[in-house]
């Protein structure tokens, strides 16, 4: 059997360097603060900025990342329960969203790649959460994407996902569900 005999190793005196040595000094000097303006006279020198406006190239998009020309449409609460409670020969699918959602930009290109291909048999909506958040509250949207699949049959119940789901799921759900 063999014995673990623990040595000790010399110590070593090197200098450290700034960044290294603070994080042994006392918590005095983590208080200390310098403030100082970004540009002084001092610190700037030569450098100069202008103030000019930029020219933009093409005018900017009027909604958050939808746009005029996409196909799925964005709604807001009264324009949907009109559409949900008005005739219709299409299932509808409804995707509450928000701008600064990860997985909601990854499935909005989804969709919009669905809208091509069902492009007069469905109807895809999107609803902002951030702007029509009573109504995200009251459909019980809890994660974010979550999507409805509304059959155009009174009779069938509505599907309910949340998150991002492949493309394959949305059309075995509008195939073969609605």
């Amino acid at each position: 059997m063999a014995l673990v005999q623990s040595t000790t190793l010399p110590r070593l005196n090197l200098p450290l360097s700034p960044v290294l040595s603070t994080l042994h000094a006392p918590s005095s000097l983590f208080l200390r603060r310098e403030i100082r303006a970004p540009f002084s006279s001092s610190s700037a020198g030569s450098l100069s900025f202008s103030h000019q406006r930029r020219k933009l190239l093409c005018p900017p998009p009027r909604g958050k990342f939808v746009r005029e020309d996409y196909l799925v449409r964005k709604l807001s609460a009264e324009e949907l329960q009109e559409v949900v409670k008005g005739e219709r020969k299409v299932p509808l699918i409804v995707d509450f969203y928000a701008t600064w959602c990860g997985p909601c930009i990854l499935m909005a290109q989804e969709l919009e790649m669905l809208a091509v291909e069902y492009e007069s048999n469905a109807m895809i909506v999107k609803v902002d959460t951030d702007d029509e958040y009573e109504f995200a509250r009251d459909m019980q949207v809890r994660g974010l994407p979550t999507l409805f699949f509304i059959s155009p049959d009174p009779s069938k119940d509505a599907i309910r996902t949340e998150g991002l789901i492949p493309l394959q799921m949305m059309r075995d759900i509008i195939d073969n569900d609605m």
